[in-house]
């Protein structure tokens, strides 16, 4: 986000910048407003900070200009000497806001936030989606369900960009549920669990006989998605000689079954995910560049729950309750500094990390309000990672929050391997090779 700072004032500047720079914005300054105009119609901001005067200039004579500039564009005005009469003019020609010096931060801040999240309602068009269970109201989650909205009015590829614990499965299944194939069969294959001798029979099928082994026939996923959708997951796992047979499936519709040359036509939309950087497994010869040309063709990207904190509280009160009504406990409320602990961690494990740490404070805590305390008492092991984040030592503090959050996990299923993969979302021979890689011993689990 990118906000221009306009204030013949030095020090107002500064200051604006301080605080909008500390927030994780991008602040720009211009002490004139002709300057300012002049680089207005180079560069679209998010929101423009207007000063009332700036000297002999008028801005309420620059608020016209920015308007016919980029009508859409928030501006929120400020004075030193403010009076309802210029607050009411100044709405009237498009301000959203009206702030008076001196200024507070926190209503900065307030004034900013609602600003954007204006913006971005009045740029986007209404989103229509008939099944929708993705929780949250952030502009970052809001551009998510419209791409999902306009990938499902199609039969296109979707390919699914995110994290680990994101939703990407969630967001391919939203895909489809508000498809016109709905009413056909969504079938999943997740490439990172399968071995790659295994994977081209689960996904092609095979017929019984000498040359396969196998003592039946089994139809394959394109097979059972006839019709409906497959969700490739983490497609990138795939193996090149696979993912040379789903190319030639995408080209010609059709393909035959291990140990038979019958041809097996089939209507299937796929829908891909992952969660590493495309590009960089197209550089290391891991992923065909072509295959990858023909899925992304509506690319959706998942934003990291550390990007959408507005969230949280939202998210936090879903999974209080589910985790009440699954386990037969007693009601229990967070109380409010217990949920803003929650807004500043930097969710490593995103959503899937998040609905853990909810279950656990709700099975473990006694009481029935989960304080402040028990949510510290929790996030204890993930304090060396927050200050290798202050440092800006962002690979070894993912590394560290990695290490904490399968450590926490580990503990919360005692140790078993098999209920902390299947918590994770990953296999476990994965889970196996990242407690080796990040150090996590067995003594270490019981800690």
């Amino acid at each position: 986000m990118r906000i221009f700072i306009v204030d013949d004032e030095p020090e107002i500047r500064k200051s604006l910048q301080d605080i909008l720079e500390d927030e994780n914005y991008e602040a720009e300054q211009f002490s004139s407003g002709k300057n300012f105009l002049k680089h207005l119609k180079i560069e679209r901001p998010s929101l423009v900070l207007l000063d009332v005067w700036l000297g002999k200039e008028d801005g309420l004579s620059i608020l016209d200009e920015i308007k016919k500039i980029y009508p859409t564009v928030p501006v929120v005005m400020i004075s030193g000497h403010g009076t309802i009469e210029l607050a009411v003019q100044a709405t009237k020609k498009g301000a959203l806001n009206f702030l008076e010096k001196p200024l507070s931060i926190a209503k900065v801040l307030e004034a900013v936030e609602e600003a954007l999240v204006y913006s971005e309602r009045s740029e986007s068009p209404e989103i229509k989606l008939e099944s929708d269970e993705i929780l949250g109201n952030s502009p970052a989650i809001q551009k998510v369900k419209f791409s999902i909205a306009q990938a499902a009015a199609t039969n296109a590829r979707v390919f699914i960009y995110g994290e680990n614990g994101t939703g990407k499965e969630l967001v391919a299944k939203t895909i489809f549920k508000n498809s016109k194939r709905k009413d056909q069969p969504f079938v999943e294959v997740n490439c990172a669990a399968l071995p790659e001798e295994l994977i081209e029979s689960e996904l092609f099928g095979y017929v019984k006989g000498a040359f396969t082994g196998a003592t039946d026939t089994r139809i394959g996923k394109f097979e059972a998605a006839n019709g409906g959708t497959l969700f490739l997951d983490e497609i990138c796992d795939m193996s090149l000689s696979t993912q040379a047979k789903v190319l030639r499936i995408l080209q010609e519709q059709r393909f035959e079954k291990l140990g038979s040359t019958e041809q097996v036509s089939v209507d299937v939309r796929i829908i891909a995910a992952t969660n590493i950087p495309v590009e960089e497994a197209i550089k290391e010869g891991k992923f065909r560049e072509d295959l990858y040309y023909r899925l992304n063709v509506i690319p959706i990207t998942i934003p990291p729950l550390r990007d959408r904190k507005s969230d949280i509280p939202l998210l936090v009160d879903h999974y209080v309750r589910q985790t009440i009504a699954e386990n037969n406990l007693t009601p229990k409320i967070i109380e409010k500094e217990a949920v803003s602990i929650l807004e500043s961690h930097f969710w490593p494990g995103n959503i899937r990390e998040l609905k853990n740490v909810i279950e656990r404070l709700c099975i473990m805590t006694v009481s029935d309000i989960i304080r402040a305390q028990d949510v510290k008492d929790s996030m204890t092991g993930f304090v060396k990672a927050n200050d290798l984040v202050e440092k800006g030592d962002f690979k070894k503090a993912k590394e560290e929050f990695e290490k904490q959050y399968i450590l926490k996990t580990l503990q919360t299923n005692e140790g078993n391997v098999s209920k902390t993969s299947k918590a994770l979302g990953i296999e476990r021979s994965h889970l196996y090779r990242k407690m080796k890689s990040l150090g996590i011993q067995a003594e270490d689990i019981h800690d």
